[in-house]
Order: structure tokens, then C-alpha cells, then sequence
């Protein structure tokens, strides 16, 4: 489809003016934008960003939450021809240097204070970095600090220009082509620093509209977008496919208000990461766990039945008349009440992307009458790769490759990609861009996989990741770090987990456990402790994360190929694994290597044979305090089990 961004809202404008386009809760209550508002907002946020010096080709970095007037300032930008470039409002400003001064950023459009804050601090670094604009003036208004201002008065000296120049807007929109660069997605960077991925108007629009289609998505969708905006694929979804389709999209009020908001809205197209559905079962197990014995009896049984017959009945298979029968009783009396608590009573699509997610935890929303469903993409993809039809939803695949994708796997595993959504390039970076595009057009994803008979997409892990052990009885057994620490994060009890094994001769493991969910467990024992780092080292809950570790190993056991990776000796951290920690990502990926050589001393005693290691840590505090935190950690050796062979 030959369009662009700005001309999308044009067409959103003149046909449904007064259709609602976003919608933002402020103090409890519903705001809602039309279309024709929201043009009118990028009218004047365009005639006021081009009086401030803001040119075709240049970038403008966008921080915060999800926002309209930050989503208006966005198409604004692409009005003129310039390319927003959205930063993880989450990240310490010193991860803002590389990508600012990468980027050659002189604008910036900030959400509040905080982020305002951040901006100022790393001015000395980045001198270029002449206009912040903001939109919350909360706790703004004594600051005097140069080229600050608010939205508002961007705005109010926009109206005045457009009013003057009022064909000036349309001629503006006329020039953006397709082919132009429409946005740049700064990936979260494992290893060094991140890289700036560069995605056209026909890129971004042209996945979001396969996406579409493959979903049958209309002007009739809720939104609840919740996720932070830099991440590509809540950009997709509250962004390129809010454009290309016209729904609604929700801004929530804040962090702690989404739980509600979600009830509130009752979206029909939801997107979330395996760990926000972890989450979200972790709390209906706490929760349960505390209900009186009849409610449990009846959750108990009723889920039995769900399990049984609700993914079948999600895959339109046939059932039979009792089966039909105790899944509607069910359904009035556990799996509806359900929904309505997690705020999916109205959900038609949900899909869950980033990280594997258990197969377990799969089930049990698919069972209850959520249609859950995977998708395989990258930032580099435009997210859209992969998809899963509403009938063929496989916990342990990823889907079919949608309209325009084409997938060819190499004999090492790695997947090769090619679609019209690939990425353009990375910016300022030939020789990485020349490491991912091959000359006649196909994107190297880096992941190891292989379709299955029924052409759906499995993987397996990241090519570079996949290793082998050396030495010792499982000498030259694969291993896939990943494969292994996905199944430790199915148990509610493990939040994070990292393995190690490669050019080893055994698997050992790192394991953060999910305090919420432990703590809980640990209350209903009277099992008193004083925080995180005691809880962790309480021999109680060792013991209960080695059941789960012993699980996996006999799990790993039934698969010939990685029975190798069965965990041998596990440590649990007496603190969690943290982004400002430089530990993870902001996608909360786990960055193994940097993990390693912090915690170079635990590896060694996990590989030593030693049965425990003191370790001192320095960690940032929300407020930015640094501080340390010490513990003897215990090391435990976990049992493991004799391979199934295959037969002959």
C-alpha cells in the first residue's frame, strides 16, 4: 500500500472526524481524542517543531509513557519529514548518550519531570542538544533552563503559524514518501552498543497491515497500550497498526493503575511479553491459594476440565455433549468471573512475543477461553514475521509466516528471513548492517530453529548461543542456554534464570526467584523472612527451586538432543537481576555475558565444587543511591536422570 503516517491520520480525519482515535485516563477519568482533534494537534505541533528548526532528516528522540500528545508529536515529526526516534523512558540517562549523540539529536519531546531530569543531566555530554519540549509541566515550572519549554506553548505558537499558513500543512504531508525513513528503533544491545534499526513509512506500514489481515483487525478494536513505546513491538500495536487500522488506543494513567484500566477498557486486541501473562497467573495462584476450601475445590475442578476440553474447543475441534455441557457450567462459574478479573472478557486476538512462553502457562489462558496466540519477529522484521492462525496455536512453535515472508533455515539452524518489512539498515553502521542483509535480500535472524511438518516455526534458541559441552560424560552434547532457562521460567516460583555450560563439561545455573509468588508460599508456612536477599537464602525455598530445577532436568531427559543440558548445580542470587544493574536489557533480556563476568567468582565456585561463595554487590537503588549487598550464597547440586534414547 503506497501511504505514509501522516497521510493515514489525514484519512482517518475526513472520513470518521469524530470517531475516537485515543484515549488517556487523567485522574481517574476517561479523555478521549477524536481524529479530527488529533489532526488538529499535529497540525500545530508541525508549524511549531518546523519554526524551531527542525528539518526533513533529522531526528527527534520521544521519552515517556504512552501519551497522545507524544503519539501527535511523533506524526508531526514524520509531517516534516523528520524521524522520531523513542527511548525507553525507564533507562538511566547515561543509556540516552549513545543513541543522542549516534543520532545527532538537537529536539527532544519529553512526558514529564522525571524524564526532563534526565535530559538536562546529560547535557554536558550531548551539547548539541539544544530543545526539550515537555508534556506534563508537573514540578516544571521554576526551572529556567535553556531551550526548555512545555507542548503547550509549541503548540500555541503552531496555531498561530498554521492559521497563517494554512496550505503550508497538506504541502508538508504531500512531499513524505513511502520510501522515507518514518521512525528508528535503537535495539536494547545484549553485547555493546545498541543499534540503531532504521524502518520506512511502506516497512512499518506494510507489516501492519499483513498483521491486520492475518487477524481480520478493524476500526472496531480496544487498545490498552501499556508497554513501553520504544519497544518495537508496542510500537506496532499502538502505533503503525493504531494508523493503518483506525481502533482505539488506551493510555493507561500510570504503572499501578493497569491492572484496572485493563478491567475498565476491555481491550479485544491485546499484546503482551510471556512475563506480563506470568504475572498475571502468579496472581490468580496467589489468590486462589487464599480462597475458602469450596472456591478452591471448585477452581480445582473446573480448571481439569478446562484443560481438557479448552483448547480443543478453542481449535474448533468437535465435543462431545458432557464435555460441552461441564465447560458452559464452568464457564458461568469460574472461567467468565475469570476473565472479567484479568480484564480479557472482551479479548477476540492476544498475542504474546519476545520470549517463549511455558507451555503450561499456554494452556491454562487458552483453556479459559483467551484466544493466546504467538508471533515470531524482531525490531529488524518490523515485528510481523510469524503469526499463529486461530485454529493451529502450538505452545511449542511460533506460527506460520504470514503474507510477504519468505523463511529459509540453513543447515547450522539459523533462520534466514525475507520480507518487505526488513529493515533499511542500521544507522551509521555499514559493517553490521552487511552482517544481517545478504546481497540478495534475506535478513539473518541470529535464531536457531526448523519448521515442522505442518510449516509452523520452532525455536530452539539464538544461533550464537547454542554451544556444547566439553568433557565429562556428556562430551560434545548440545546445549542451548536459552532452551534450558525458558523452562525454568515456566515454575512461578523462578522469575529470571541464567546457564552456563558451554566449553563445560556440566550445566550450571544462576536462578532469580519471583518474590511475589514465593513470598506468598513462604506466608502460608510461616515462614518469616526480611526481604528479598533472606528469602532467597532460606533453606525452604532452595529446596523448593531445586523440585523445579530436578523437573526441567527430567524434562531435558526425555529430549535426545539436549538431555546434555540438564542442569547439574544451582546457586539462587541474593538479588535480583536489574536493567539498571547493566544485567538485563530493557526488553528484560538477560544479558549472559556481562552476567558472567560480574559474577565471575559465582561461576567459578558453581564449577569449583565448593558448596557455597560469599559475594558482595554494588546496586542503584530507584532513587539513584548506589549501595551493596552481601550474602553467603549456598550452591546445591541437583539430581539428574537417564536420557530416553530413541530407538533404533
Amino acid at each position: 500500500m503506497s501511504t505514509t503516517f501522516p497521510r493515514l491520520l489525514l484519512d482517518h480525519a475526513e472520513k470518521r472526524p469524530h470517531a475516537a482515535a485515543l484515549r488517556e485516563k487523567e485522574y481517574g477519568i476517561w479523555q478521549t481524542t477524536t481524529w479530527a482533534v488529533l489532526l488538529q494537534r499535529v497540525r500545530f505541533l508541525a508549524a511549531g517543531l518546523s519554526a524551531a528548526g527542525l528539518k526533513r532528516g533529522q531526528h527527534v528522540v520521544v521519552i515517556g509513557d504512552n501519551r497522545p500528545r507524544l503519539s501527535a508529536s511523533m506524526i508531526a515529526a514524520q509531517v516534516l519529514g523528520a524521524i522520531p526516534v523513542p527511548l525507553y523512558q525507564d533507562a538511566v540517562s547515561a543509556e540516552f548518550v549513545f543513541p543522542i549523540n549516534n543520532a545527532e539529536v538537537s529536539f527532544a519531546i519529553a512526558e514529564d519531570q522525571e524524564q526532563v531530569d534526565k535530559l538536562i543531566e546529560l547535557r554536558p555530554e550531548c551539547p548539541q542538544l539544544a530543545r526539550i519540549w515537555y508534556d506534563n509541566p508537573r514540578g516544571l515550572r521554576n526551572y529556567s533552563e535553556p531551550g526548555l519549554a512545555s507542548l503547550d506553548s509549541l503548540m500555541e505558537q503552531g496555531a498561530d503559524l498554521d492559521k497563517k499558513h494554512p496550505a503550508r500543512f497538506s504541502g508538508w504531508v504531500s512531499i513524505v514518501k513511502p520510501s522515507d525513513v518514518a521512525a528508528m528503533f535503537f535495539t536494547s544491545g545484549t553485547t555493546g552498543h545498541p543499534k540503531g534499526v532504521v524502518h520506512t513509512h511502506f516497512t512499518l506500514i506494510d507489516r501492519a497491515l499483513a498483521g491486520a489481515a492475518f487477524d481480520k483487525l478493524t476500526s472496531d478494536e480496544e487498545v490498552l497500550a501499556y508497554l513501553p513505546p520504544a519497544w518495537i513491538g508496542q510500537n506496532i500495536f499502538s502505533y503503525a497498526q493504531w494508523l493503518a487500522c483506525g481502533y482505539v488506543v488506551n493510555c493507561p494513567e500510570s504503572a499501578e493503575t493497569v491492572s484496572i484500566d485493563l478491567k475498565e477498557i476491555g481491550p479485544t486486541y491485546y499484546f503482551a511479553p510471556p512475563r506480563v501473562f506470568e504475572g498475571m497467573f502468579t496472581s490468580v495462584m496467589i489468590r486462589m491459594e487464599d480462597a475458602g476450601a469450596i472456591k478452591r475445590w471448585l477452581f480445582k475442578r473446573f480448571m481439569d476440565v478446562a484443560r481438557r476440553v479448552g483448547p480443543a474447543r478453542m481449535d474448533r475441534k468437535p465435543l462431545g455433549f458432557s464435555d460441552r455441557l461441564s465447560y458452559a457450567l464452568g464457564n458461568v462459574l469460574i472461567y467468565g468471573p475469570l476473565r472479567n478479573t484479568l480484564g480479557m472478557s472482551r479479548v477476540r486476538v492476544a498475542y504474546t512475543a519476545g520470549e517463549a512462553i511455558g507451555p503450561d502457562l499456554f494452556v491454562f489462558y487458552r483453556a479459559i477461553g483467551i484466544n493466546l496466540k504467538q508471533l515470531y519477529g524482531s525490531t529488524e522484521t518490523a515485528v510481523f514475521v510469524c503469526l499463529q492462525p486461530d485454529n493451529e496455536a502450538k505452545s511449542d512453535t511460533v506460527g506460520v509466516p504470514i503474507h510477504g515472508v519468505e523463511l529459509r533455515v540453513l543447515d547450522s539452524g539459523e533462520i534466514l528471513v525475507r520480507s518487505p518489512g526488513l529493515l533499511k539498515g542500521y544507522y551509521k553502521n555499514p559493517e553490521a548492517t552487511a552482517e544481517v542483509l545478504t546481497a540478495d535480500g534475506w535478513y539473518r535472524t541470529g535464531d536457531a530453529g526448523f519448521l515442522d511438518a505442518g510449516g509452523h516455526l520452532k525455536i530452539i534458541d539464538r544461533a550464537k548461543d547454542v554451544g556444547r559441552l566439553s568433557g565429562g560424560a556428556n562430551d560434545g552434547a548440545m546445549f542451548a542456554p536459552k532452551y534450558v532457562e525458558n523452562k525454568l521460567k515456566f515454575f512461578p516460583f523462578i522469575k529470571e534464570a541464567v546457564a552456563f555450560g558451554d566449553k563445560k563439561e556440566k550445566v550450571c545455573a544462576f536462578i532469580n526467584i519471583d518474590f511475589a509468588a514465593v513470598g506468598n508460599w513462604a506466608e502460608r508456612r510461616n515462614l518469616p523472612y526480611a526481604g528479598y536477599t533472606d528469602l532467597a537464602a532460606k533453606p525452604e525455598v532452595l529446596e523448593l527451586v531445586r523440585e523445579c530445577v530436578e523437573k526441567v532436568n527430567a524434562d531435558l531427559a526425555q529430549d535426545e538432543r539436549l538431555a546434555g543440558s540438564q542442569i547439574s548445580r544451582f546457586l539462587v542470587l541474593h538479588k535480583e537481576l536489574d536493567a539498571d544493574d547493566g544485567e538485563l536489557t530493557r526488553t528484560r533480556k538477560v544479558r549472559r555475558g556481562a552476567i558472567a563476568d560480574k559474577y565471575g567468582v559465582l561461576v567459578n565456585a558453581l564449577y569449583a565444587g565448593r558448596s557455597s561463595q560469599y559475594i558482595e554487590t554494588q546496586v542503584m537503588f530507584e532513587d539513584g543511591r548506589v549501595g551493596l549487598v552481601s550474602a553467603e550464597l549456598r550452591i546445591v547440586d541437583a539430581k539428574g536422570f537417564t536420557p530416553v534414547r530413541s530407538a533404533a
